[in-house]
């Protein structure tokens, strides 16, 4: 079969599938942002495009998102439209819309069966928004524009044969008409990479060496950011630090926004909330504090198996890969009590569930576990059996996306 793969990142989550695909002798071709000429990675052809305008300066706030979108689809047309004229004709597109890359998809091969990522659906209340007392509520307006980031799902919807997600919760996101539709199949953690080592180490700003035989308190994101509860983590480092006289606390993440708003200051959210607590830490147990920012993926890993208790906090919003790899290598898990994790995290069995807003709660579970080496070896035992079940890449979800990708569709 020929199929075109499309992705403003690519691979993203297409890492593993096009290049399987490819690897069965199929035509594979991906589309994302770039400069590059077309060039072969891993036997998928990737065909790069370029933005041909940006927002124009009069455009009516309430649809300056979607009117991104459009200019994505139309910027990437040129080369769709050469890929037809060179003779390339895809039974199959397998798309992420979220940048609207896909929505002229049709326009260009009507016979093409479009199979779409559904990664969330956005509301303006009950979900990451309104989620945090914290934050203010929205007011009407910003409640008609979170409602407006749908419009370019909605068209995708409405052209699509064929859905996936990576999770029950984040299908359930979405209302019923299409929902009814997903499939889910998540992207899937190589276990056989990300495993427990014992001789692992890792070595920290200040030269020194940490292994499992230290105490060290893991905290991962890829921005420092209140959607994957940062705020509630920091204000839990002085009461640990002052009963934990040993423990190192390693927090992986950049310093800009992935998901939720930037803050209303000139400090990033995680300058925000180290001023907030610095007062109430000392100078001697801030030094066992240490901000990694982004690491390569290899140095990430390593942090996760010298892990003795990994936190990972989320709004109601899609489940992070990081919390199904700290699974995947067998780390003793405190979590956020919130719904995208329910289906990954069984409290008391393969993972310690806390109340997202009590930070009596998260530093009381976090020192009652590291307290315990019997029950992180429980736990992290049953999270690495279970992400080997559920969500290993190459038993449980290349092969269901393969298929997924290759079967027929149903057109009325």
């Amino acid at each position: 079969m020929k199929i075109l793969f499309i992705h403003q990142n690519y691979p993203a989550q297409y890492k593993h599938l096009a290049p399987a695909l490819a690897a069965e002798g199929h035509e594979i071709v991906a589309l994302k942002v770039g400069t590059q000429p077309t060039y072969k990675n891993n036997g998928v052809t990737v065909v790069e495009y370029q933005l041909t305008r940006g927002n124009g300066k009069d455009t009516h706030p309430l649809v300056v998102d979607f009117e991104s979108k459009i200019i994505r689809a139309e910027s990437c047309f040129p080369a769709l439209i050469k890929l037809r004229d060179l003779g390339f004709y895809p039974e199959v597109v397998v798309g992420h819309p979220g940048w609207g890359e896909t929505l002229f998809i049709k326009d260009i091969w009507p016979n093409a069966a479009l199979k779409i990522y559904c990664e969330y659906w956005y509301h303006s209340e009950g979900f990451d928004v309104g989620f945090d007392p914290e934050f203010p509520t929205l007011n009407p307006k910003e409640s008609a524009a979170i409602r407006l980031k749908n419009t370019n799902m909605l068209l995708n919807a409405d052209i699509a044969d064929s859905f996936i997600s990576p999770t029950h919760w984040q299908a359930s996101t979405f209302p019923s008409h299409i929902k009814e539709k997903i499939n889910v199949i998540h992207d899937g953690i190589n276990t056989d990479i990300v495993r427990p080592k014992e001789n692992a180490s890792f070595q920290l700003d200040d030269k020194k060496i940490v292994t499992r035989k230290d105490e060290i308190i893991t905290f991962v994101n890829r921005n420092l950011e209140p959607y994957r509860g940062y705020h509630c983590f920091m204000r839990s480092l002085p009461k640990i630090l002052k009963e934990r006289a040993n423990a190192q606390i390693l927090i992986v993440g950049g310093d800009g926004v992935s998901y939720g708003a930037e803050s209303n200051s000139s400090r990033t959210w995680k300058q925000i909330y180290i001023d907030e607590v610095r007062s109430n830490i000392s100078d001697s147990d801030w030094k066992r504090v240490h901000f990694l920012g982004r690491v390569t993926y290899e140095n990430y890993i390593t942090i996760l198996q010298i892990s003795t208790v990994h936190v990972y906090l989320t709004y109601p919003f899609v489940l992070g890969w990081s919390l199904l790899e700290a699974m995947s290598a067998g780390c003793a898990i405190i979590a956020s009590d919130t719904a995208p994790l329910h289906e990954a995290i069984t409290h008391n069995k393969n993972g310690i569930l806390v109340d997202f807003f009590s930070n009596k709660d998260l530093i009381e579970k976090t020192i009652d576990l590291l307290d315990s080496e019997l029950e992180r070896k429980r736990i992290g035992e049953a999270a690495r059996s279970f992400a080997i079940a559920k969500y290993d890449l190459n038993t449980a979800c290349l092969p269901e996306q393969i298929k997924w990708v290759l079967s027929p569709v149903a057109r009325s």
